[in-house]
């Protein structure tokens, strides 16, 4: 294995959190096997996550221009004029699996990733669950390339990849669902702390709602200033990987941050990092968690509403053990 001819068609759309995820693979994967050519698929908006891959060609796609089977049938044949000779299925979804089918003429070799959905459901069920980790995502993308016969061993550490300022802290409120979310009236207060003791606050958000909101947050003190809706995706990464610490939901930020190697206080309610999604490289020490609710986790992605109504997984984290985890 090994030849300057292999090329891996790699496909993951999905959310931003879990493209973002693959970025330290596949990078470690291209210095570990660097003979070998990655066409990572993607939506075109994660262009600028995938700029750090040595040997590889990014192939954008704008979903919408592909619908149904039709339009997967097009995509199919669009993707063959790169004559990739593997696929590397990070997805697993009815939109890869019908991708895999139109190429399975012209492309033989293909391996495809193991949700491993039994274990999660026995992590995350109302009653007897099975607490325990399960393999980390990371490494489930590593089996891929494994399964296609080649060697990659993670390091699981961050790698910062350029200076860090001094005291800022980057704060990213928000998640996709409201039960991974910290209050965000204790979130506004931990800002004014901070910024209150000379720390410099960079808050990040996306869509109108949001940036208001820290609009809001940034006129409370001078050293807190808002990027939401101001700077492109390209610019927030460049952005975040000069802050030596960021406080994230478990979230895209978490994920952002450590592809660019910067330390992240990770705030977990509904979800819980035994599911494997903990960002890459970050220290389970920076986890603040509420350890002794056996509700806990009442879903993998955090998209179920609390069926206790209170939402205590992260209403009973509070605002001194996020600033004494910050101080450590």
């Amino acid at each position: 294995m090994g030849n300057s001819k292999e090329k891996i068609l790699v496909f993951r759309f999905s959310a931003m959190g879990d493209v973002a995820m693959t970025v330290p693979v596949l990078r470690e994967f291209t210095e570990q096997n660097p003979d070998i050519e990655l066409l990572i698929v993607s939506r075109s908006l994660f262009k600028p996550f995938f700029q750090s891959i040595s040997n590889s060609t990014f192939i954008g796609v704008n979903l919408e221009d592909y619908k149904g089977i039709r339009g997967l049938k097009k995509l199919a044949e669009e993707l063959k004029v790169y004559k990739a000779t593997m696929i590397a299925d990070l997805h697993n979804v009815l939109r890869t699996k019908f991708l895999k089918f139109f190429l399975s003429s012209f492309i033989t070799k293909k391996a495809t990733l193991n949700k491993n959905r039994k274990e999660r459901k026995l992590l995350t069920r109302r009653k007897n669950k099975i607490l325990q980790p399960l393999r980390p995502v990371s490494e489930k993308y590593a089996d891929v390339f494994r399964d296609l016969g080649f060697t990659i061993k993670l390091s699981h550490k961050l790698y910062p990849i350029s200076e860090k300022k001094e005291n800022c802290i980057g704060i990213a409120p928000f998640a996709n669902y409201k039960e991974k979310m910290f209050p965000l009236d204790k979130m506004r207060e931990i800002c004014i702390d901070l910024a209150s003791n000379n720390c410099t606050i960079y808050l990040f958000g996306g869509g109108k709602k949001e940036s208001d909101i820290l609009e809001s947050w940034e006129k409370l003190h001078p050293n807190i200033h808002s990027l939401s809706g101001k700077t492109s995706l390209q610019e927030q990464i460049k952005f975040i990987c000069s802050l030596p610490l960021m406080i994230s939901m478990d979230s895209a930020n978490m994920h952002i941050a450590s592809l660019v190697g910067t330390r992240v206080i990770s705030l977990w309610g509904a979800t819980h990092p035994f599911a494997g999604f903990l960002g890459y490289g970050q220290n389970e020490s920076d986890v603040i968690q509420k350890t002794d609710l056996n509700c806990r986790p009442c879903s993998i992605f955090g998209n179920k509403p609390c069926f206790r109504k209170d939402r205590a997984c992260m209403n009973e984290i509070t605002i001194p053990e996020i600033i004494k985890k910050i101080q450590l």
